[in-house]
């Protein structure tokens, strides 16, 4: 046995001389110094007590009496082991929706098989660290040991279901997959694998980062022959080497990597094994084109944050590290918190102590906001150490009104819904494929997206997201220097088109477009495309581009009947109703059901523009100088009726020809006269991710949006619609300016309505969901009331009286107008409005039939 143990400490001294440098690492093959070395002499906590043994290899090798067999009776492929193994049925493999390895024949064993095992015996927690086969000619010999758990076992460090333990148990679900064949079929169905050869090598030929062990192939992450037929699989000493040892104590626990735990130098397009954290040699997150190396979260001049010496010394990670050189553990950990999917670091609802952001999570269910929560919260409960350009999105998801990002604001228990898969197929959709990658894109199927929610992985891609106003770069492409931030451009100036590209933060997300068979407003969309994946180095910026270059894009595969069932009956209909938790109250503006805005939003080419378009959706009888009227959300208007004095800038730059953002409406509160977060670049974040305002406006849309007192005092407080449109020229009798609403008479009419009414709303005359409509210029008419109330159309309701209006979900709150005959912009005139003298009318009321003048004397005198 002492000539065992000398030989045994030779090989240690001679695989001390093959240390692998690399750029700030160094590491050496020296179990004697690492917390392997379990002798009474060990460097660590836990080692050999009093009475002990100072063997270090005797802990885990024995040159006589090692097992042959797992305790379930499995043979062994292992190097003259000294412990026993636990049978393999005792463990709950890791599973994922998103995880490919379980849709290919033989690709995932069901239990740990190799060194995984071998490590298990220990790390599982089953058995006692001192318990060995062997030592010193006795057979079966516990060794007395200190600083172990419960019965000598792996101590529980933070706490077992925590993800700051070694004590990882049995139930591997929070632990990377084991056992696990990576060959090209799995590369090639995930999409973001290193490709690997026939042989299972990579690079193709050489095996030197990738591969099966045989003579003159030595990769630097070896498989093991475990799989079906041999096959060569991922398993834990596929990334750990248990004898390596950092010489360099300023980076950190290494874990036994055999790649660096740490970004050593900037990324680029192109792998270096010296310098790139461990986890991109098999997860090639930038597609030959450097995307994860351009993102936000792994550029040095954008992730230069700090974490705080509480959260490093948690983590096991060097002093004031930045969050470039943590890259992937920034988010993710192999063996994280027990609850969490996909490996999210501290991705589970658990509470923390009060007063301790700081502390380890304790189990828990699915909670993935919490990840990002990390860094994207205040600088009170962040782990960072400045967080000034890091958005805090956590607070503005605790407003009143938010997206559905908590498991139970989704009508779940413990599973949270969003939930992507590989595995699925939706119309125009095939997941099940070969090569499908929507893993990697973060596709879901239209039956889970129907279960409304809203994770931070729905609407960003965190590997692809970058520091520019647009998702394409700037000047300089992806490669120039980051802007001030990664949402979209909107200076409150002159000189620039506003657009509705895709910002940074949007980039590689996936959304959907719409296919539309008709014009009309009353037509459901006939189809979706989907958009998905990376642009790469492509510069296309067009809506037919395969993956999203429009924020609403995004927005769509949730708004509309992509996302949910629409039976495209109204009033009412099977769309999701309002009153979730969290979400705006049933009953708000009349609704109780949410609309569909992808068909609201169409912009059809044919209707730009004035005159008489076809086919809008009004009534037979109103169609001359009507067309579809929308806000240029999908695609501009082609009008230029109002003038630029009639918007707040940018709006009044290149009226009719700019478009604009979902997210200039929706986000959290902001000031009157604007639509910018409060607090400016680095202030609250752009972003419907919550509100103080129903149907998370970034102001007030009700009946009392508009102006008192002849807008003498200016609009009413906080309504929406004057942080873009002037209420100068709209809420003001002394309005200068021009609209579409005018004429050479009376010129500018708002302002002569608002004077004569002496006060002014907007729902008056437009409609209550005013994304796009079947008139023009969002204009109500109750002389045509349609489908969309669940009537014929060409039908006027009734109203004799100025207290009267008419009210019915969705489109209509409190309004009052009727049009005759719609006009071109700037020739209204008075005997456009008035009752049509329908021979099809509805209501409870008696009905003036009269014209211009005498019928806004009749009913609009002091309207509701």
């Amino acid at each position: 046995m002492r000539g065992f143990a000398l030989l045994l400490a030779l090989v240690a001294v001679l695989a001390g001389t093959l240390v692998v440098r690399v750029a700030g690492a160094q590491r050496v093959s020296d179990v004697r110094g690492t917390k392997h070395n379990l002798s009474i002499d060990g460097p660590g906590t836990v080692k050999a007590a009093a009475g002990g043994t100072s063997e270090v290899c005797v802990f885990c090798h024995t040159p006589h009496g090692a097992s042959a067999q797992d305790q379930g009776g499995a043979s062994l492929r292992a190097p003259l082991w000294n412990r026993r193994i636990p049978a393999g049925a005792t463990y709950t493999p890791y599973t994922s929706s998103t995880l490919d390895a379980q849709s290919i024949t033989d690709a995932l064993n069901a239990q740990p098989g190799g060194s995984s095992k071998l490590c298990l015996s220990c790390h599982d927690g089953t058995l006692a660290i001192g318990n060995v086969n062997v030592l010193n000619g006795r057979q079966n010999v516990s060794i007395p040991m200190a600083g172990t758990g419960p019965g000598g076992t792996m101590p529980a460090g933070e706490g077992t279901t925590s993800g700051f333990t070694r004590y990882l148990g049995t139930d591997l679900r929070n632990d990377h997959p084991i056992s696990l064949t990576y060959d090209s079929a799995l590369a090639t169905r995930d999409g973001e694998l290193r490709t690997l050869d026939g042989a299972q090598r990579h690079p193709a030929g050489s095996g030197s980062v990738i591969g099966l062990r045989a003579p003159g192939v030595k990769p630097l992450l070896p498989l093991e022959p475990t799989g079906a037929n041999g096959a060569g699989q991922v398993q834990c000493a596929t990334c750990h080497d248990p004898h390596l040892r950092e010489l360099d104590a300023s980076q950190g626990n290494a874990k036994f990597l055999r790649a660096p735990r740490f970004q050593q130098a900037a990324p680029t397009a192109v792998h270096n094994p010296q310098t790139d954290i461990v986890c991109v040699a098999c997860h090639d997150k930038n597609g030959g084109f450097g995307v994860w190396a351009y993102s936000a979260h792994a550029r040095p001049e954008v992730a230069d944050e700090t974490y705080l010496a509480g959260a490093a010394s948690l983590r096991e990670f060097p002093a004031a590290l930045p969050v470039w050189r943590a890259a992937c553990l920034n988010c993710h950990d192999t063996h994280t918190v027990q609850g969490a999917r996909r490996l999210t670091r501290e991705g589970t609802d658990a509470p923390l102590p009060p007063g301790n952001p700081l502390a380890a999570k304790q189990g828990g269910n699915p909670a993935l906001e919490k990840t990002c929560y990390q860094c994207h919260t205040t600088l009170a409960q962040s782990v960072l150490a400045a967080t000034a350009q890091v958005p805090n999105i956590e607070t503005d998801f605790n407003l009143a009104i938010r997206m559905p990002i908590t498991t139970a604001e989704q009508g779940g228990t413990t599973e949270e819904v969003h939930d992507p898969s590989s595995s699925f197929s939706d119309p125009g959709l095939d997941c099940s494929g070969p090569s499908n990658r929507c893993g990697a894109d973060g596709l879901e199927p239209r039956a889970t997206l129907a279960q409304r929610h809203a994770e931070c992985t729905d609407c960003h891609n965190p590997h692809r997201v970058v520091k520019f106003r647009s998702f394409a770069g700037g000047a300089g492409g992806l490669a120039g220097a980051p802007d001030a931030a990664g949402t979209h451009r909107h200076d409150e100036t002159t000189g620039y088109t506003h657009t509705n590209l895709a910002s940074g933060v949007l980039r590689g997300a996936w959304g959907v477009e719409p296919v539309y068979g008709s014009t009309s407003f009353h037509s459901l969309p006939g189809g979706y495309t989907v958009k998905r994946g990376d642009p790469g180095a492509s510069a296309d910026t067009s809506v037919a581009a395969p993956y999203v270059t429009r924020e609403y894009q995004v927005c769509l595969k949730c708004h509309s009947d992509y996302g949910y069932a629409d039976n495209n009956l109204y009033p009412a209909g099977n769309r999701p109703a309002l009153g979730r938790l969290g979400g705006t109250p049933p009953g708000t503006n009349n609704l109780t059901v949410y609309t569909n805005q992808a068909r609201e939003f169409q912009a059809p080419a044919t209707h730009q523009g004035e005159g008489t378009r076809p086919n809008s959706g009004a009534g037979s009888n109103f169609l001359t100088n009507n067309h579809r009227g929308w806000h240029p959300v999908m695609g501009p208007t082609g009008r230029n009726g109002a003038g630029a004095s009639a918007f707040r800038a940018p709006w009044g730059n290149a009226v009719g020809t700019q478009t604009m953002y979902c997210s200039d409406c929706h986000g959290s509160n902001t000031a009157d006269n604007s639509v910018v977060p409060a607090g400016g670049e680095n202030g609250a974040p752009w972003g419907p991710h919550g509100s103080q305002n129903n149907f998370l406006l970034k102001g007030l849309w009700n009946t009392g949006v508009g102006a008192d007192n002849r807008g003498d005092n200016g609009p009413n407080p906080n309504g929406l619609c004057f942080k873009c449109h002037n209420p100068a020229t709209y809420a003001n009798r002394n309005g200068s300016g021009q609209t579409g609403f005018f004429n050479t008479d009376r010129g500018n009419l708002h302002a002569f309505h608002t004077d004569k009414i002496e006060r002014i709303r907007c729902n008056w005359c437009h409609v209550a969901v005013p994304h796009g409509w079947k008139n023009k210029a969002l204009l109500v008419n109750l002389n045509d009331v349609g489908p969309e109330a669940g009537r014929a159309g060409n039908e006027e309701w009734r109203m004799n009286a100025s207290a009267q209006a008419f009210n019915q979900e969705p489109y209509y709150l409190n309004a009052k107008l009727k049009v005759r005959s719609f006009a071109t912009s700037g020739n209204w005139v008075d005997t456009n409005c008035g009752s049509a003298g329908s021979g099809t009318t509805f209501g409870t009321n008696g009905n003036s039939t009269q014209t211009g003048r005498d019928w806004m004397r009749d009913v609009c005198s002091n309207p509701p």
